[in-house]
């Protein structure tokens, strides 16, 4: 498949992905419980047709100890219905990147801000740095733990209120980087495809704590590819919405 063609089915699937019944667009509530765990089955029986159920933890930020939440997703959310499309660039071969990949030591972490977190900063497991040359500018950018992949947050010149001559999503974008060959502890080569950044769940529902673009991942120049901001009808407000 040419690789416009391949593009133009990836946003195709963006789109039924954030639209899904527990898509980006369904997040309403995320709510935390502390050292007890919800009652999911629970708040599941009690819940509309419409309205599933999930579990949910993570570390305090100060002392480090397990808290439990949930989520609720809606089918039928206010901002599923208010949602138009992703604005996008149209796809450009010049950024796709081949990069290296280089694996940190054991237990390297940086501090990363999430969007929520009032300006405090979560030590995050980093498997490696991401590095390439354009032009005569050198990049190396921390790569986060994704699972069967990596993931980067990164900044650029785009980013802003369109209000104010912003192009892109304020607080920054996503990169899925796929690891192919390469594991978590082998050095290897690794392909950029800005052309496939994303605006993070944040940008979709109030409810997420999206991660920040650490420093070193903030670019000066402006990357003028893939998604820049989700769309939704006129009037529609995405912190008002329940």
């Amino acid at each position: 498949m040419a690789a416009p063609d391949d593009h133009a089915r990836w946003r195709r699937e963006r789109r039924v992905s954030v639209t899904a019944p527990t898509g980006n667009l369904a997040l309403i509530e995320t709510r935390w419980t502390g050292s007890e765990r919800p009652d999911v089955d629970a708040e599941q029986a009690a819940a509309g047709a419409s309205v599933t159920v999930t579990p949910l933890e993570r570390k305090n930020l100060t002392t480090g100890d397990v808290e439990y939440g949930l989520r609720r997703w809606d089918a039928e959310s206010a901002a599923i219905t208010a949602f138009t499309d992703i604005d996008a660039y149209p796809y450009d071969p010049d950024w796709v990147i081949d990069a290296q990949f280089i694996p940190s030591d054991t237990d390297h972490t940086i501090p990363v801000e999430h969007i929520r977190d009032n300006g405090g900063t979560r030590d995050t497991a980093i498997p490696g740095d991401i590095t390439f040359t354009r032009g005569s500018a050198i990049h190396r950018l921390a790569a986060l733990d994704n699972g069967d992949s990596l993931l980067l947050v990164f900044g650029d010149s785009t980013n802003g209120d369109p209000a104010h001559g912003g192009e892109t999503y304020g607080s920054g974008r996503f990169l899925t980087v796929s690891r192919g060959p390469t594991a978590f502890g082998t050095p290897g080569a690794v392909t950029l495809d800005f052309n496939r950044a994303f605006v993070p769940p944040c940008g979709f529902s109030a409810q997420y704590n999206c991660p920040l673009p650490p420093a070193q991942n903030r670019f000066a120049e402006p990357i003028r590819a893939g998604e820049k901001n989700v769309v939704f009808r006129e009037g529609f407000d995405l912190y008002a919405a329940t």
